[in-house]
Parts: C-alpha cells; sequence; structure tokens
C-alpha cells in the first residue's frame, strides 16, 4: 500500500489545497493530509481547528486521512510508515523552497521521496495569506475556499477586525 503525506499550514484550506488532495488521492492508495505546526507563522486558527476544517472538506475521499504534527516532516513519515511527500507547486517561486526542503527531507530520511503536483491554473495565484487578505476587504471568496468552511473562516476573519480594532 502506498502512503503518501500531504504536509502545509492550512490556515486555512483553500480551493487550491482542496484539488491537490483530490488529484493526490487519486494517485496513491492512502493520503495523509498533515497539518504542521510552522514556528514562523501565527495561525488565525489553531492546530486543531485546521485539522477540522480539512475532515470537513475531505469528507468524501475515503483514503484520505487528516492529522496534525509538530515533529520534522521526515520523522513524522517515517513514524507513519510514508515514503512520499506531496507538495503543490503554484509558480517557479515555489519550487526552489521546496526543492531545498525535499532534499533536507531526504537527508534525514533517505527513504523520503517528493512528488510536486502543479496547481491547475485556475489556482495558481491562490494562497491563504491572499485569501486572508481578500476576506478582510468583503471580497466574495466562493472561488477561493471551499464552501463548507466559509462561514466559519468569515466569523474568525470579523473577530480579528474587532479584535485589531480594540488593540488600537
Amino acid at each position: 500500500m502506498k502512503v503518501a503525506i500531504y504536509p502545509g499550514s492550512f490556515d486555512p484550506v483553500t480551493s487550491g489545497h482542496l484539488n491537490i488532495i483530490q488529484r493526490a488521492a487519486n494517485i496513491f492508495d492512502r493520503l495523509i493530509v498533515c497539518v504542521m505546526v510552522n514556528a514562523g507563522k501565527n495561525p488565525m486558527f489553531t492546530l486543531e481547528e485546521r485539522v477540522e476544517l480539512i475532515r470537513r472538506v475531505t469528507r468524501d475521499l475515503p483514503n484520505v486521512e487528516v492529522d496534525g504534527s509538530n515533529e520534522l516532516l521526515a520523522e513524522y513519515a517515517k513514524r507513519r510508515g510514508s515514503c512520499v511527500v506531496v507538495k503543490g507547486l503554484r509558480a517557479g517561486s515555489d519550487f526552489e523552497n521546496e526543492f531545498q526542503m525535499a532534499l533536507i527531507n531526504h537527508k534525514i530520511n533517505p527513504h523520503l521521496d517528493t512528488m510536486f503536483l502543479t496547481a491547475e491554473s485556475r489556482y495558481m495565484y491562490l494562497s491563504s495569506s491572499l485569501v486572508k487578505e481578500l476576506a478582510g476587504y468583503g471580497v466574495d471568496l466562493s472561488d477561493f475556499l471551499p464552501s463548507e468552511i466559509i462561514p466559519e473562516f468569515q466569523e474568525r476573519i470579523e473577530k480579528r477586525k474587532i479584535q485589531s480594532k480594540e488593540v488600537k
């Protein structure tokens, strides 16, 4: 059984992420979507909330499991019995960073390879950061986020707006 891991911060999971999940689920026997802790980011949702949001949008994909971890990806993959990491690429600039991470992961875990899936053209510009910014301006998010999570995401954006006004 080929098990792959699709790691990321997924804050929030976008339609582009979901597209990569669906495509990778068609390639592998089992896909573990792993919400990773990234010390360099200040997430809008907790790790547990992000895991739950992804579970909600992948509930119809029987071979997809959602998990969270604060381990190194290479160690997590070893523990979970995976030999493949799936990474989505939007542009050439993504490749440089992801290629470096693939080399590091392979150095730590020589049995771990990375497979790059290019984003479909309609998602090439899409990032969680961009979605957060657009939401702050009240833009319709239906082209950017899975419909199941839009209400909760908009609530969180509104709470952040209120909190930032209180701080000023």
